[in-house]
This record gives structure tokens, sequence and C-alpha cells, in this order.
């Protein structure tokens, strides 16, 4: 896998707001955001996108979502969204997966 700015991050090569961090993932503030609390959540392993997961990994995953979860009420979020884009189709533009996790204000559904 080609380095990503998210493999810097993780090598600390560039900065970042780090939240969180373990041996198999990274939490940080998105240098974007889109919601008051904004802040992603990435493996260490580089994974390119979800579709890109296997079997192996189901343990990673769900460590991905526990991690988000507790950054979230660290943060004070009660209420928040996850978004996990997979693919340039759907918005995609760093290829190592990673989860949105946004809150701190109301969300309409259908998302854009």
């Amino acid at each position: 896998m080609a380095d990503t700015i998210f493999s810097k991050i993780i090598s600390r090569e560039i900065p970042a707001n780090i939240l969180f961090e373990d041996d198999q993932a990274l939490a940080f503030a998105d240098v974007n955001p889109q919601a008051p609390t904004h802040f992603l959540v990435i493996p260490k392993k580089p994974i390119p996108k979800l579709s890109d997961a296997t079997r192996e990994d189901q343990a990673l995953l769900g460590h991905l979502l526990l991690v988000a979860n507790n950054v979230a009420a660290e943060q004070g979020l009660t209420d928040f969204r996850l978004n996990v884009n997979n693919g340039a189709g759907a918005s995609q533009t760093v290829f190592h997966l990673h989860i949105h996790v946004l809150g701190g204000r109301p969300f309409s559904w259908p998302p854009g």
C-alpha cells in the first residue's frame, strides 16, 4: 500500500491532534471538521478501504468501533454519527480505512 497522509500521521511524519492511540488504532481531530466535534479513527494496519478488509480483520474492525465510542464519550458526545466512505464514488479521498465520528450538532437524513 502506498504511503498516505494517515500512514504519515501514524509514523509522526505529519503532526496531528491525537485523541487516542494504542497498538491497533489511532484517533485524531479532523483538519477539515464538518461538525463541532469531528475526529477520525484509523487502524494502524494499512487497509485501503472497508471492502478490502478480510475475516482476519474482524476483531480489528470491532476495536475501531469501540475506540470511536470511547473517544466520543471522552469528547462529551452522547449523540453522534459514524461515517465510512468506501471508494472514490463514495467520496473516499484517503485510501486508508477511516471512520469519521461527527457530533455536537443535529444531523438530517438522508445524508448528502
